[in-house]
């Protein structure tokens, strides 16, 4: 739900005070599809651009003890630890280039681990280039060696769309031949093997969001490498979507075709029609947006964890598995193609793809796409439905206490959160919601599996997420059984990074499992190191009669129900942001006393904040004031309209504390 938060008190017809917060997405107390935790402090290493960067790529690999950051006219070396910066290599623009539009910058687009050296890629004032990087090492100074023109590796701004691949000693890259961003092309461009590239009618206006290799150890010669990608509908039906997300393959060892036919030119080209939506309904999520590819020791369970939007403002998640896709592109029909299909079948992996048969060739050049669809492995239904607009997905393995495997995407929005979002049988529960920066959007995540971390870049800075944050569900050992995280466990120190033995609810977070022992041991240790929790503390204000007044208590898992208890009375929180408010509209005798914010969940309930009111006597406005010690801001000064704003006021510090 998305609504205008304010506040509004009216005294008479003359006067109105209005607080108004602005739009904001508003989670439903209650509901299993959004956050349970709301964290505004889960980042443990942080790096600030000395200037604004329009764009950014990150080179970093998983237990790496060095990272690589580009922007414009720079690449960073840094240490991924603590983000000092190690080395940094100046490339500015080269030549005399005179730019149409904009800048005549050196934007960094891509950086690859390449053959002997860092390989790097920039737009060079719109006429691309790529160096080799060596960095300084045994008593040699850093060197920049230039090594390529760059057309086809890196984009001539930017904005246009690209991605680069490396796979043993190739690289393969999408990106356009021209500067106006036009000639979008898949290419093997350089390495150990002959440059190929993509027949011009395979594909419809492009967007190219990323490739992947997935290895065969048994089978090396028949390795494919998947392409994903959205493209212009051919259908120009009002009422159909304008693109279509795709699949497509090639074999590592395609050559291209003979001296004769299709020389240079893909032999072994497929497409599919990726869907993910609701086909009994024929509703479809039809524009890719990311994918994050998770490897298996089987090739074929190999997941893809794909993300789409729609244009009825939602994003869903679908899961494949690429031994499904190639179901798909070894059985289904060559769409358009109704003659007898010739052996070897098209698109098949061969040693030297120079010697294929014409027939075969021909195929692939006249009818690439498949005539059957790549369909989830959750068929009726994506994996995961949202109002969020997520833009970046990456998804880590977690070996939880009770020894079994689960999965957890990470998900970015459009304004700079990460949700959690835990995979535990065909359901999605979203565990946390991190609030990492609100002035731009992420531009890149790189997710380190064996530290636990996920590397984020926006404009002006870099982040590092600790993902094994438990100290949010140290409250108790409920606490932390309900966030349902495979990271943490409950043990006899609170709750901490998953060990054997822990105490753990994956599935379902029941908290029968926490026991009175474990418990009674967490609270001798948190005696020790712990300060008192703020749901044990009271808060009192002193407040007028008459005047209206706000509490405030934050709202940590919207799986939760919250109430304000008084008395014998119970009333519902006005939500507000993240945090659950109280509206007293004008202090009476009975308003007085001890206020309670309670949240239940799963049957277990907890105290989150207590207050305590008394009433503030406020002078006589006859009274002769010539004896008394205050003459400025006592309570006789102060007037109703500006307890209204010191009682907002008061929950307005409490909600941004």
């Amino acid at each position: 739900m998305r609504r205008f938060v304010s506040m509004c008190i009216c005294l008479a017809s003359d006067f109105l005070l209005v607080l108004s917060v602005g739009w904001e997405d508003t989670p439903t107390l209650g509901s299993k599809d959004n956050p349970r935790v709301l964290s505004k402090d889960m980042t443990n290493g942080v790096f600030e651009y000395q200037v604004y960067q329009n764009h950014t790529v990150l080179f970093y690999h998983e237990d790496s003890k060095e990272m690589y950051v580009g922007g414009t006219d720079f690449v960073l070396k840094l240490n991924a630890d603590d983000y000092h910066i190690i080395e940094k290599f100046s490339l500015n623009t080269t030549g005399q280039q005179q730019c149409k539009e904009g800048p005549c910058d050196n934007v960094i687009t891509v950086i690859e681990k390449f053959q002997d050296s860092l390989f790097v890629c920039g737009t060079n004032g719109q006429k691309p280039q790529c160096w080799k990087l060596f960095p300084s090492a045994e008593n040699r100074s850093q060197e920049i060696v230039e090594s390529y023109e760059g057309t086809g590796i890196s984009p001539f701004t930017y904005t246009h769309n690209y991605f680069s691949l490396t796979v043993d000693q190739d690289l393969y890259s999408a990106a356009p031949l021209d500067a106006d961003g036009s000639s979008l092309q898949f290419r093997r461009k350089a390495g150990s093997r002959t440059n190929v590239w993509m027949y011009e009618s395979w594909v419809s206006d492009p967007t190219f969001i990323s490739a992947s290799w997935v290895k065969q150890e048994e089978h090396p010669d028949d390795e494919k490498i998947y392409v994903f990608f959205r493209e212009k509908n051919s259908d120009h039906n009002p009422e159909a979507d304008p693109w279509i997300s795709r699949v497509a393959r090639v074999c590592k060892v395609d050559e291209g075709g003979s001296k004769r036919f299709f020389q240079n030119m893909w032999t072994s080209f497929l497409k599919a029609r990726l869907v993910c939506g609701f086909p009994e309904e024929s509703l479809y999520f039809n524009r890719l947006q990311d994918v994050h590819v998770m490897h298996a020791n089987d090739w074929r369970d190999t997941r893809v964890y794909a993300l789409f939007t729609s244009s009825w403002n939602s994003t869903a998640v679908c899961v494949y598995s690429v031994g499904m896709i190639e179901d798909i592109f070894e059985s289904s029909d060559f769409k358009g193609y109704n003659k007898d299909i010739p052996n070897p079948r098209p698109g098949s992996c061969v040693k030297n793809s120079k010697s294929l048969p014409l027939t075969t060739v021909n195929i692939v050049k006249e009818h690439p796409e498949m005539t059957d669809w790549v369909h989830s492995m959750h068929y009726k239904a994506p994996f995961y439905v949202s109002t969020n607009n997520y833009t970046k997905i990456a998804v880590d393995r977690v070996q939880a206490a009770d020894q079994h495997t689960y999965n957890v995407l990470l998900l970015s929005t459009d304004s700079g959160k990460i949700h959690k979002v835990l995979e535990a049988g065909s359901k999605p529960f979203i565990i946390s919601e991190t609030q990492l920066s609100s002035r731009s959007t992420i531009q890149s995540m790189k997710l380190d599996s064996k530290k636990k971390k996920l590397v984020v870049g926006f404009s002006e800075k870099i982040f590092t997420v600790d993902l094994q944050r438990c100290q949010k569900y140290n409250n108790s050992c409920a606490d932390c059984v309900l966030a349902r995280d495979p990271y943490c466990a409950w043990t006899e120190y609170g709750c901490t990074p998953t060990v054997p033995g822990g105490i753990q609810n994956i599935m379902d977070g029941e908290i029968s499992v926490c026991s009175t022992l474990v418990k009674e041991q967490k609270e001798v240790h948190r005696a020790k190191r712990e300060t008192v929790s703020p749901a044990d503390q009271m808060t009192s204000h002193s407040v007028p009669l008459g005047v209206p007044f706000y509490l405030s208590c934050p709202i940590d898992s919207y799986h939760a129900v919250y109430t304000w208890e008084h008395g014998s009375q119970s009333s519902p929180c006005l939500q507000m942001q993240s945090n659950c408010l109280h509206l007293i509209p004008a202090m009476t005798r009975e308003s007085y006393g001890t206020y309670k914010c309670v949240s239940e969940e799963k049957n277990y309930t907890k105290t989150v904040k207590n207050y305590h009111l008394t009433e503030q006597k406020i002078q006589d406005t006859n009274t002769d004031r010539s004896n008394m010690p205050f003459k400025m801001n006592d309570a006789s000064d102060v007037g109703p309209q500006s307890w209204i704003i010191l009682g907002l006021a008061v929950a307005m510090m409490e909600i941004f504390r």
